[in-house]
């Protein structure tokens, strides 16, 4: 029994990991404030709390801001286009929430609005991850996102119920709880996508080592040519 409550035991481990998410959750809150930086803020959370799931955390504040610096430019571009695309679907589903027709024009494009935010909420919960991990094209990151929201949906679905009972609870339980807030929802969604995107990253191992031999392949017969 004492040997749960000891320095590396899982209750002190434990207690050490949620210290770590209200930590982290206060710098990302920092860095979100121009607003235009949420995105580079965002990733950098990511960044560090996939290292944490995996136990490679080190210094959390030096590796917040390395992920900050190095990934500027992309995620703020990234996150601008989300956020035009948030306020498109947020006008539009106002108009659908306030004019209701009974025909069929209504309710296609009304399913069309729903596949349409569904879409928005994966790319949202998945592309700041991957940021953090790989580096690609915009239009790669975008694509991917989908794709591995959507093979995985049950990991999808779970993320999902983690953001929804953190703004639950601190818009109608105990709002002081905002202090862990997207630190915590980061957290616990590490663990689930730490497995996806090594997977991922095991992938993409496998395809340059294919290229690589292909082109050694193709190079072959005039390697030794004069």
């Amino acid at each position: 029994m004492r040997d749960v409550f000891r320095i590396e035991g899982p209750v002190m481990n434990f207690i050490t990991k949620i210290t770590y998410s209200a930590c982290l959750n206060i710098l990302w809150l920092v860095c979100c404030l121009p607003i235009v930086t949420v995105g580079a803020s965002t990733t950098a959370l990511f960044y560090v709390t996939l290292k944490v799931a995996r136990n490679e955390e080190g210094s959390l504040t030096k590796a917040f801001f390395h992920s900050f610096r190095a990934n500027f430019r992309q995620s703020t571009i990234i996150w601008l286009i989300l956020l035009a695309a948030g306020i498109v679907l947020g006008f539009d589903g106002y108009i659908f929430y306030h004019m209701r027709f009974e025909n069929a024009f209504w309710t296609i494009a009304t399913a069309v609005f729903l596949i349409a935010v569904a879409a928005y909420a994966i790319i949202l919960m998945y592309i700041f991850p991957l940021l953090a991990r790989f580096d690609n094209t915009i239009g790669a990151m975008f694509k991917n996102s989908i794709m591995l929201g959507m093979r995985f949906l049950l990991c999808t679905a779970v993320m999902a119920v983690i953001y929804f009972v953190m703004a639950y609870v601190v818009i109608n339980v105990f709002t002081p709880i905002v202090i862990f807030g997207e630190g915590l929802c980061a957290l616990l969604c590490s663990y689930l996508l730490s497995n996806i995107l090594l997977l991922c990253q095991e992938k993409q191992e496998e395809t340059a080592s294919t290229n690589e031999a292909d082109e050694s392949m193709k190079a072959g017969p005039y390697e030794n040519n004069p």
